[in-house]
C-alpha cells in the first residue's frame, strides 16, 4: 500500500496529527480584550469549515512551531510551491524550512483556480501573503495578552514573538497555540479561483523590509523525483483496484453500434464498459487490460471522415465563416480611413498549425466510489473543477468528491488529463471497484484536446517619411475554448461528449499585447467552428500561454519586416513605436546584454551553406514584459535551424525567487523553441495521425540552445505578475527574425523543421 492509499482515509487534522504535529486553524472575528478573551478563543476545539472567508483554510501553526500551508493552485514543475513558502515565512517571521506546503487537496484546501494563467504567485501567492499577515497579527495580539506588552511593543523571530527593547520577553507560535484551532474571519470577496481574495485586518510587509522574498531558495522536490523517493500519479495504487483501458474509433465521430465481449472472454477478469460512444475495458492486471482493449471486437458506425485534408487547413481557416468576431486590446484611430490612400502599404498572413501537448506520458488517474464518497488521484491541473466534473458526472454531491493532486507528466494547459479522471470515474462506477485508468502513447499524442491552427493577417501603412501611420491586424483560427479550460462540466470532456451531453463549443482568441503607439491602430480575432463538434481529436483548449505564441510570432515578424522594408535596425525600429517605459526597459536590457549591433536585417556578409543571425521579439503578457534575442545557425543544404543562444529580459514585477523564475524562463525557451521548429499534428480526413515521438517529434537534447543569458529586472514596489509562461511568447518570432537575418528568407508559417525550410530557402 502506497502513502496515496492510506491518504484517502485521512483527515486533515489526522494527517498533521501523524506527523507528530497538531494543527493550529485560525478562523471568526474576535477581539483581544483581555488576556483571559484570548485564551478563550485560543481554546475553540471545533475545526472551522473549510470556505474561504476562514483563515483555518489557508494555513495551520503546528504544536511543534512548524507551519503548515493549504494551496489550491497546483506546482507543475516551475517550483512554485518555494515560492509560497517563501512568502508565508516572510510574513510569519519563520524559516523557510519550517513552512510545508500541501498542494491540490481538495479536503484540505479552498478553490484559488488551479494552475492557470501564470497566477499562481500573482493570485494565489497574493492571497497566501494576506493570510500568512493575518495570522502573524493574530498571534502577536495573543502574546501581548499573555506577556503584559502592547502588541506595537513586540517583534517576531524565527516564530517566537518577544519584546523589542526586551528580548526575556517572550514566547513562541507553538506555546501560543498549544494544538487548538483558532477562528478568525476574512473579508472575502465571495469568489472562487484566480481571482479569490480573502484579506484580514494586517497588512503585509513593506518590500523594503523582505529578508526571505527575493533571495534563490533552492527547491527541495527534485531530489526525491529523481531518486524515486516519491509517487507520481502512475504510482499511486488502492486494495481491490482494477486497470482500465479506453478504446476510440479508427474514424473520429463513430461510435460502437455492436460490441462482441465474447472475443475477450479468454482474457482473464476483463470486462467491458460501454454506453452510447463511451467504450473501455477493465482488468485485474494492467496487461490484461491493454490486451482486452486491443482485441475487442467493435462494429463501429459508417461515419463519414469528418476532416478536410492538412493541406487545405489553412485554405479552409481562411475562407470558412466567422462564429465571433471581435475587437480586442487597445485601438486608436480610424483604420479604415487611413488606408484610402495610403503612400505604401506593407501586408503579409503568418500560420500557425494544431499541436499537441504531448506530455512526456499520457494521463493517468485512479477513481474510488465507496459508501457513497469518491476519491481521485489524478495529475490535473485544477483539481477543484475536476471534483465540479466528477460530481456531475457520477450524479453525486461535490462535497462527496474528493480530488488529490498528485504530480504528473506534465502539463502546462488543457491536457489529457481531467478526461482521464472523468474517464476513470465511469469505469469505476460501472464496474463497482477502484480503477486505476492510464491512456496510451498514442492516446496521448492524437486524442489530447489541441492548441488552435489559426492564420493572423497584418497589413501597415506609411507614409512618404517612412512613418507607421496605420496598423491593421487580425487572428483567425479555431477557438482556444472550443473545450473549457478545466474539467468541471462534463460537455468539456471527452466522457460527457461520448456519453451524449449537450455541447457548448466556447469562442475566444487574443490580439497581440504590445505598447506600439500607431496613431491608427485595429486589433480583432475571428473564431471559426471545429472541423468536428464532438469527441474530437482536434478539439481545442489552451496550451501553454495560450495563442499567445502564435499570436506575436505574427505580429513580431511583422514588425521585422516593416523594419526591413524601411531598411531600419530591428531595435532601433520598435523603440520609435514603444510606449510603455516598462518595455522599452526590457528591450534596451535585453540588446545590451547580447551585444547588440546596430544595423539593419539580414546580413550581407556571408555566402556558403552555413550562415548566422540575430533576431529580436517582444511582449507583454498582462502585466508581464519581455525582450527575447535569438541567436542562430542556418545549414541551408539541410534546412536544420539551431537557435544557439538566446538572450532574455524579464520583467515581472516583484521578484519572490529569483532561481524559480531563472527556471521558469529557461523552460519556456525551450519548449517554446520545440512548437516553433518542429511541432505539428499532423491529421488525414479520418484522424489524427502524429500519436507518438516519431510522428510528432519535439525538440530533443542535441537541438537546444547552448547558452541562455537572462537579465531580470526586479520591481519589489510592483505586484508580482507571473513568470510561468511570457517567455514562450516574444520566443517564436525571435527564432524567424534570426533566420530571415541569416538567410534573407521570410518564413512565416510555423513549425521552421527542416523539410519546411529546405523547401522555403530553394
Amino acid at each position: 500500500m502506497t502513502r496515496h492509499e492510506k491518504s484517502a482515509h485521512f483527515s486533515r487534522r489526522n494527517l498533521l496529527k501523524a506527523g507528530g504535529a497538531l494543527v493550529v486553524l485560525i478562523g471568526a472575528p474576535h477581539a483581544f480584550e483581555t488576556a483571559d478573551a484570548a485564551d478563550e478563543t485560543a481554546a475553540v476545539g471545533a475545526k472551522p469549515p473549510l470556505t474561504p472567508d476562514q483563515l483555518s483554510s489557508y494555513l495551520a501553526v503546528n504544536a511543534d512551531g512548524t507551519v503548515s500551508t493549504y494551496f489550491g493552485k497546483m506546482d507543475m514543475g516551475q517550483g512554485l510551491s518555494v515560492a509560497i513558502r517563501q512568502i508565508v515565512a516572510e510574513e510569519l517571521d519563520v524559516p523557510v524550512k519550517n513552512v510545508g506546503i500541501s498542494i491540490g487537496d481538495t479536503a484540505t484546501s479552498v478553490n484559488q483556480g488551479g494552475a492557470s494563467g501564470s497566477t499562481g504567485v500573482q493570485e494565489g501567492g497574493r492571497q497566501m501573503r494576506m493570510a500568512a499577515a493575518e495570522a502573524r497579527r493574530v498571534l502577536v495580539e495573543m502574546a501581548a495578552s499573555k506577556l503584559g506588552v502592547p502588541a506595537d511593543q513586540l517583534t517576531v523571530t524565527d516564530g517566537v514573538v518577544h519584546g523589542k527593547d526586551d528580548a526575556a520577553k517572550q514566547i513562541s507560535y507553538d506555546k501560543l497555540i498549544g494544538g487548538q484551532y483558532f477562528n478568525v474571519h476574512l473579508d472575502w470577496n465571495g469568489k472562487y479561483g484566480n481571482p479569490l481574495y480573502a484579506p484580514g485586518k494586517a497588512r503585509p510587509k513593506d518590500p523594503k523590509d523582505h529578508t526571505v522574498v527575493g533571495q534563490p531558495v533552492p527547491r527541495d522536490d527534485i531530489a526525491p523525483k529523481v531518486f524515486a523517493q516519491t509517487d507520481f500519479v502512475t504510482d499511486v495504487k488502492v486494495p481491490g483496484m482494477m486497470h482500465g483501458r479506453m478504446i476510440r474509433p479508427d474514424i473520429a465521430g463513430a461510435v460502437p453500434v455492436s460490441v462482441d465481449e465474447g472475443s475477450i472472454k479468454h482474457i482473464p477478469s476483463a470486462k467491458v464498459v460501454w454506453d452510447k460512444g463511451f467504450l473501455g475495458v477493465v482488468a485485474e492486471k494492467e496487461w490484461d487490460a491493454i490486451k482486452a482493449a486491443k482485441e475487442l471486437k467493435v462494429s463501429w458506425s459508417n461515419a463519414a471522415p469528418p476532416f478536410i485534408d492538412q493541406a487545405a487547413l489553412f485554405d479552409h481557416i481562411r475562407s470558412a465563416a466567422a462564429r465571433k468576431h471581435e475587437l480586442a486590446g487597445k485601438q486608436s484611430g480610424d483604420v479604415d480611413a487611413a488606408f484610402q490612400s495610403p503612400a505604401r502599404v506593407i501586408e503579409a498572413e503568418y500560420q500557425w498549425p494544431f499541436q499537441s501537448h504531448a506530455c512526456m506520458g499520457p494521463a493517468c488517474a485512479l477513481v474510488d466510489i465507496k459508501d457513497g464518497h469518491v476519491t481521485c488521484w489524478s495529475g490535473t491541473q485544477k483539481a477543484h473543477f475536476v471534483q465540479e466534473g466528477l460530481a456531475a458526472i457520477l450524479q453525486m454531491p461535490r462535497d462527496n468528491v474528493r480530488v488529490i493532486w498528485t504530480t504528473g507528466p506534465g502539463s502546462y494547459g488543457r491536457n489529457d488529463a481531467d478526461d482521464c479522471a472523468m474517464d476513470a470515474a465511469v469505469l469505476a462506477k460501472a464496474a463497482g471497484r477502484p480503477v486505476r485508468l492510464q491512456y496510451m502513447r498514442d492516446q496521448g499524442t492524437g486524442w489530447d484536446p489541441k492548441a488552435p491552427a489559426s492564420i493572423h493577417k497584418v497589413r501597415a501603412e506609411l507614409d512618404a517619411s517612412g512613418n507607421v501611420v496605420a496598423w491593421d491586424f487580425l487572428s483567425k483560427g479555431f477557438s482556444r475554448v472550443d473545450v473549457n479550460t478545466n474539467g468541471s462540466n462534463p460537455r468539456d470532456t471527452m466522457a460527457g461528449q461520448t456519453l451524449g451531453v449537450a455541447l457548448q463549443s466556447g469562442d475566444g482568441f487574443g490580439v497581440p499585447e504590445q505598447s506600439y503607439g500607431f496613431a491608427n491602430k485595429r486589433t480583432a480575432w475571428e473564431t471559426i467552428a471545429p472541423l468536428l463538434d464532438r469527441s474530437s481529436p482536434l478539439r481545442t483548449a489552451h496550451m501553454r500561454d495560450p495563442v499567445g505564441p502564435q499570436i506575436h510570432f505574427a505580429s513580431e515578424s511583422f514588425m521585422d519586416e516593416v523594419a526591413a522594408a524601411l531598411n531600419m535596425d530591428p531595435v532601433e525600429f520598435r523603440l520609435r513605436y514603444v510606449k510603455d517605459p516598462r518595455d522599452l526597459a526590457v528591450i534596451k536590457a535585453a540588446a545590451e546584454k547580447a551585444g547588440w549591433q546596430t544595423r539593419p536585417s539580414p546580413r550581407k556578409d556571408q555566402s556558403g551553406d552555413q550562415v548566422s543571425g540575430r533576431g529580436i521579439a517582444y511582449a507583454q503578457r498582462g502585466q508581464t514584459r519581455v525582450a527575447v534575442i535569438a541567436e542562430v545557425e542556418v545549414d541551408r543544404s539541410t534546412g536544420r535551424i539551431w537557435p544557439r543562444k538566446f538572450t532574455v529580459a524579464h520583467d515581472c514585477g516583484q521578484i519572490i525567487n529569483p532561481d524559480g523564475v531563472h527556471h521558469a524562463i529557461e523552460n519556456n525557451v525551450v519548449q517554446a523553441t520545440s512548437r516553433t521548429l518542429w511541432e505539428e499534428v499532423k491529421f488525414d480526413t479520418k484522424n489524427v495521425t502524429s500519436v507518438d515521438w516519431r510522428t510528432y517529434p519535439i525538440l530533443e537534447v542535441d537541438q537546444a540552445p547552448q547558452q541562455v543569458d537572462i537579465v531580470l529586472i526586479n520591481h519589489p514596489e510592483i505586484a508580482p505578475s507571473g513568470a510561468g509562461e511570457a517567455s514562450s511568447r516574444p520566443t517564436p518570432a525571435a527564432i524567424a527574425n534570426a533566420v530571415f537575418d541569416a538567410t534573407g528568407v521570410r518564413i512565416r508559417r510555423a513549425p521552421l523543421s527542416p523539410d519546411y525550410v529546405k523547401s522555403a530557402l530553394s
